[in-house]
């Protein structure tokens, strides 16, 4: 237990000690680490610190308070649902993460079934590399998940068909997925909930952000929008590939009638009635205004090149750690990639290459080293490579290629 000091320090004094605290962690700016932090560059940085600031003290509890802060958010909102291919009368909201999108989603879901006159134990159906965001929020609603086994690293539609009963009142698909940035089969899971009338959500936390700019350049993906008709909502983040600050997210619905159902209405008190759309009070105003800010900073242009470095520096380390004698998981697209080599130990690589200053994830299942790029990654891939094949060499297992860059 630590006292609350007596008396006061200086800013001057407190800035050197916190700066000598941040000194033994992670050095993302130089592109150390491949979770965590989305690093576009100082440019980047810069504006959303600025505009950070600017709102930090605001409140988006209060729109009739802060009308730019509400007047901000209709317009993030606005992006995310013209890019994802919306129809008209679609509807969001700005929430402080992945999770929080993910348990609004839920909430609206379960809601929406009840309308309906559902009852009985409700239940989801998810792939088994759906987030466990889903699990916490099921946990909240005392709803029971059904995590299926993948095919082929992907979701199973056959098998997710199968587990729906009548109290299921969500299935679940990625666009991509955490554990091995795959795209799930998205229409074919559309067809199956239109056909139980069941509500389908795509996890876009990852790519909602990342996926439309890849599109535009070029990547044959998997649909996985609102352009197919069985998708009833979409969480996707801003702090990952929209590049805000933390935490700043959206979830976005095929109609208004369809948001509203994640509404709370809490009351009567002593002030009457407390209704809020997620489920926070307090709604930072410098993450909607740095979301804000650096959506319209970058553009379209710039979002296509951000995303274009990303995907170039994963071609760059798909193809180096193959190589080195890796096997990627599945044909990755977008900004993620997990990888494996049968006569090494992951965790003993994954322990040497935090040894090097390198910070990545691990998966355990399969047992797999996981990297979650950022534009500075294209300009470092070749320094990653070359200290992963001396990882390898470490460990007793002589790499494939002696030049792991090329």
């Amino acid at each position: 237990m630590t006292p609350l000091p007596e008396h006061g320090t200086p800013w001057p004094d407190l800035e050197h000690r916190m700066r000598a605290l941040g000194a033994r962690d992670v050095k993302w700016r130089e592109g150390k680490t491949a979770v965590y932090v989305f690093n576009a560059g100082p440019e980047i940085e810069q504006v959303k610190k600025a505009a950070y600031a600017m709102f930090s003290e605001e409140n988006g509890l209060g729109p009739a308070a802060f009308p730019s802060l509400a007047q901000m958010e209709r317009e993030v909102v606005g992006f995310g649902l013209a890019l994802m291919h919306a129809p008209a009368g679609a509807a969001g909201a700005m929430t402080s993460g992945g999770t929080d999108s993910i348990t609004m989603a839920v909430k609206a879901a379960r809601d929406h079934a009840r309308a309906k006159g559902q009852k009985g134990p409700a239940n989801i159906v998810i792939p088994y590399s759906a987030h466990p965001a889903f699990d916490k929020a099921c946990a909240l609603m005392d709803i029971e998940v059904r995590r299926i086994p993948l095919k082929d690293y992907l979701a199973d539609p056959t098998a997710m068909e199968a587990a729906i009963d009548a109290n299921t009142l969500m299935l679940v698909g990625s666009a991509p997925c955490f554990p091995f940035g795959l795209i799930d089969p998205i229409p074919e899971l559309g067809a199956i909930a239109a056909k139980h009338g069941v509500w389908l959500h795509v996890d876009a936390c990852v790519g909602g952000y990342f996926a439309p700019f890849a599109a535009m350049n070029g990547a044959a993906l998997t649909a996985w929008d609102f352009a197919l008709p069985g998708v009833m909502s979409i969480s996707a983040d801003l702090h990952k590939y929209g590049y805000a600050s933390k935490g700043a997210s959206t979830v976005l619905f095929r109609s208004e009638a369809l948001k509203e159902r994640m509404t709370f209405d809490a009351g009567p008190w002593p002030l009457g009635r407390m209704t809020t759309p997620t489920l926070a009070g307090t709604r930072p105003g410098g993450a909607i205004a740095a979301a804000w800010a650096v959506m319209n900073f970058l553009g379209v242009d710039g979002y296509r090149a951000k995303q274009g470095a990303v995907v170039q520096a994963r071609e760059k380390i798909e193809a180096g750690v193959q190589r080195l004698g890796f096997r990627v998981h599945g044909a990755p697209q977008l900004g993620l990639i997990a990888f494996t080599h049968e006569r090494a130990d992951t965790f003993g690589l994954f322990a040497k290459m935090h040894h090097r200053g390198w910070m990545q994830g691990a998966l355990v299942d399969p047992p797999a080293l996981h990297l979650m790029l950022s534009p500075i990654h294209n300009e470092v891939a070749d320094v990653y490579l070359t200290d992963l094949g001396t990882a390898l060499a470490d460990s007793g297992v002589a790499p494939k290629a002696a030049n792991y860059s090329e």
